[in-house]
């Protein structure tokens, strides 16, 4: 369809969305106009009216709010779009009220599953070095997958222990590293010197850049190699990253600031964390709280 590839380019070009977020769009829309096609209904005429009956077929797909928000948001930026571009006169998810979030707090490892992490590795030749260097990297940063597969050697100060890292809507912001991570970083530049046929900093066995679906295999794979019982994906790092510095006293605004966050209500779901961390340890310690 001519005006999903139109939206689609938009999204990437003037907007400057991310690979994965315009992938999750272009599933959406395509899955909503499959849809209109087997109840009969054209894309430029559907009213407010239809959108209940639509809603009503995600929840029996047994979605959950979170995706099915995703989906709204999804198509209402579309008709959006062909409003604005007079492919139709109203845009009919306009008033449509999006489902509320679940309350979910993010998983993440104690210390010491992190440093079971790191010793699993046996460092023998460049690529479990790099393995290695993964995992310290989405440790010591923060960083999402996606960005983590995008630094380029450029971006890299070692001197500084820092990188540029481009989130989402390419916004720029500098993360830090510590001297570990920063002397296996400056280890495997040059061990990969001789392998690496592009800049990105982590590789694959072809020597260009690694894919996040890349990042994931090397990761299940770790966590087989560990005493690690919870499921742990690359966010579960994230999580992990953001929890330690605010269990060790970090203010809320720097931890904004090192994940990325447009807005400190998408951070604020750490104090919850942390606070039910500090329940806990009260309830473990204090001589009258002990069963």
């Amino acid at each position: 369809m001519k005006d999903l590839e139109k939206y689609l380019d938009y999204l990437k070009y003037n907007k400057n969305y991310s690979d994965n977020t315009i992938i999750n769009y272009s599933n959406d829309i395509k899955e909503y106009l499959e849809y209109l096609d087997r109840e009969c209904l054209k894309l430029y005429e559907v009213e407010y009216s239809d959108i209940r009956f639509l809603l009503e077929y995600y929840h029996s797909l047994g979605l959950k709010n979170l995706s099915i928000r995703r989906k709204i948001s999804s198509l209402k930026g579309f008709y959006k779009y062909l409003c604005r571009n007079n492919k139709c006169r109203d845009n009919p998810f306009i008033y449509v009220s999006l489902p509320k979030k679940e309350k979910k707090l993010p998983q993440f490892l104690n210390y010491n599953e992190v440093i079971d992490i790191f010793n699993s590795i046996e460092i023998v030749d460049v690529f479990s070095l790099r393995d290695r260097l993964i995992m310290e990297l989405l440790y010591a940063t923060g960083v999402r997958v996606s960005e983590l597969v995008n630094i380029k050697l450029e971006d890299i100060n070692l001197n500084r222990r820092s990188i540029n890292v481009f989130g989402k809507g390419r916004k720029e912001r500098i993360v830090f590293f510590n001297k570990v991570c920063g002397d296996l970083l400056e280890r495997f530049i040059k061990e990969s010197k001789d392998i690496r046929h592009d800049n990105y900093l982590i590789i694959n066995h072809n020597g260009n850049g690694i894919t996040t679906r890349g990042i994931r295999v090397i990761m299940d794979k770790v966590i087989r190699n560990t005493s690690i019982i919870k499921n742990v994906h690359p966010h579960t790092l994230r999580h992990t990253f953001a929890t330690h510095l605010l269990n060790n006293g970090c203010d809320l605004l720097t931890v904004q600031e090192l994940l990325g966050h447009a807005s400190i209500s998408t951070t604020g779901i750490y104090t919850h964390v942390t606070t039910e961390h500090i329940k806990e340890v009260y309830y473990k310690t204090h001589p009258r709280s002990r069963k």
